[in-house]
């Protein structure tokens, strides 16, 4: 029985987890503010990226609402090319050459302008908008959601899913950073088991669709 309209909650849960846990723009900016100005100023670039999430994820949020309202069947099509999406996702993940590092370079955190920038991190991020407008459909129940309140308990969960373990890579603050940075072995370990993750969460709620 869906809640809240929301499919696959532990899934939906699990793959929120695998994202954050795969280092990228967000991560390091994280870590960069905390190795910088310690943990008030890692909860203040985290604040930043959790806004520039929350509008993403609305605005992304927006689009399925209107498809829903304009087609349920065109819905259903949507989430077989969210499904889709994860696949490739996975498979690009797996096939990243190792310690490529294309997103988990040095990012440049001026004191004191920590949540602008990191707000600008996650805004400016093309890719974003794209998935969750590939993701969070595939969550979504057309025949039970419950409309804005579904959008908010998704929007919800990942909030505080986030601010949970970003709260434990500020409390590792500069052992996490050094360690990730100073070992690309660890990211591209962390990329691969996400890859094989994605995969499997694309082929499993492409077979339920």
């Amino acid at each position: 029985m869906p809640w809240m309209g929301i499919q696959d909650l532990w899934t939906f849960l699990v793959a929120v987890l695998v994202f954050l846990a795969l280092p990228g723009p967000g991560t390091f900016t994280l870590l960069t503010a905390t190795g910088r100005g310690g943990v008030r100023g890692g909860y203040t670039a985290l604040a930043g990226l959790l806004v520039g999430d929350q509008i993403l994820m609305w605005l992304a949020l927006a689009g399925v609402a209107a498809l829903l309202k304009a087609n349920p069947t065109v819905f259903h099509a949507v989430q077989y090319l969210g499904a889709a999406y994860l696949v490739w996702v996975g498979i690009s993940l797996l096939r990243t050459p190792k310690s490529e590092g294309g997103d988990a370079g040095p990012i440049r955190m001026q004191p004191g302008r920590y949540f602008q920038q990191a707000i600008l991190v996650s805004l400016l991020n093309p890719k974003a908008i794209l998935f969750y407008m590939a993701f969070l459909p595939l969550f979504i129940d057309p025949r039970q959601h419950q409309g804005v309140a579904t959008f908010a308990a998704l929007a919800g969960i990942i909030f505080v899913v986030s601010v949970a373990y970003c709260s434990l890579l500020i409390g590792a603050g500069n052992l996490a950073r050094r360690r990730l940075i100073q070992h690309p072995r660890i990211s591209d370990v962390l990329r691969r088991v996400a890859g094989v993750f994605l995969l499997g969460f694309g082929i499993r709620l492409g077979l339920n669709g």
